[in-house]
């Protein structure tokens, strides 16, 4: 793959669908009187170039996206916690989105927390609160195993990977030979988001059609990327030693990962406030952004 397929193939494909969420978001909140725009920001880490948005100050927190994710699906989120006195940072994880440059075994969820944790040192943030949804959730799970000294509270906002297995709709898409991470078509697509959302937002067709076909061009190297991922389905499934206090929470219409993966995660974390969310599906930062910042906040303002 050249260097210009490559740097297509790493983007992140849910852009649209996200900065329809964000925008809407961050206007509601202007209307409000509150203005936000976190800096963009770049760090060479690891042989690549990991590019962030930073905003606030105060207590570093970190947050982490999920599969073909990106920084931009945490704008909201950091808007609030940064106005309630945060120093709040959302990287493009190392070979997604923005940041390039990174060979194929950063993949590797290890990778990614070390990776972070290089960053953060960095930065000079090594005492930290660390959030993720679904992969980042897990990739934040394993920087607090590595890292225990340097992480004061774990979230997972959004139903982590690696705690319960692919959900009813998923494996009937998967074994109907459907992959809804990587539709290569109008329909699968539509499945896509139906299953990531409680309620889909509006996409027109040319944009739909202008993902689709993206990931048609590039399909091998996301194939690569999602074979790699299943490795860690299970990557949650032990009792944590020494845990720090951990925030859960989960849509309770998520069509990834199930309702009933909640219970099981908190009984992995004993220090563990779990939340289920309503009218939430799996990215509940994007559906519910008032919500999950007034949890968020309530959570690290009562932490020990």
């Amino acid at each position: 793959m050249n260097q210009v397929l490559k740097r297509n193939a790493i983007r992140a494909i849910f852009v649209i669908t996200f900065c329809i969420f964000t925008l809407n978001a961050i206007a509601d909140s202007e209307q409000q009187g509150n203005q936000c725009k976190p800096s963009v920001k770049s760090i060479a880490i690891g042989g690549g170039n990991i590019n962030y948005l930073e905003i606030g100050q105060g207590e570093p927190i970190l947050l982490l996206h999920g599969l073909f994710a990106q920084k931009e699906q945490w704008s909201v989120l950091m808007c609030s916690m940064s106005l309630a006195g945060f120093n709040v940072i959302a990287p493009d994880l190392p070979g997604y989105a923005t940041s390039l440059d990174f060979p194929i075994s950063v993949y590797q969820l290890e990778n990614q927390a070390q990776l972070m944790n290089d960053m953060m040192r960095a930065l000079g943030k090594t005492r930290i609160h660390i959030a993720g949804s679904s992969m980042g959730g897990t990739i934040a799970a394993f920087y607090a195993r590595a890292y225990p000294k340097e992480i004061k509270t774990l979230a997972f906002i959004g139903a982590p990977l690696g705690i319960i297995s692919w959900s009813p709709q998923m494996k009937v898409a998967i074994f109907s030979g459907v992959n809804p991470f990587i539709p290569i078509s109008l329909e699968q697509f539509d499945l896509e988001m139906k299953l990531i959302f409680y309620q889909v937002p509006p996409i027109n067709a040319a944009d739909k059609l202008m993902l689709v076909n993206e990931y048609k061009q590039n399909n091998q190297h996301y194939q690569q990327i999602w074979d790699i991922i299943n490795f860690y389905n299970r990557a949650l499934n032990s009792a944590v030693v020494s845990p720090p206090p951990t925030l859960i929470l989960w849509g309770a219409n998520d069509s990834i990962f199930s309702i009933e993966g909640m219970q099981i995660l908190q009984a992995r974390y004993k220090y563990s406030r779990a939340q289920r969310m309503a009218e939430a599906g799996h990215l509940p930062m994007l559906e519910k952004p008032n919500e999950v910042s007034m949890l968020y906040k309530a959570f690290l303002n009562k932490k020990p």
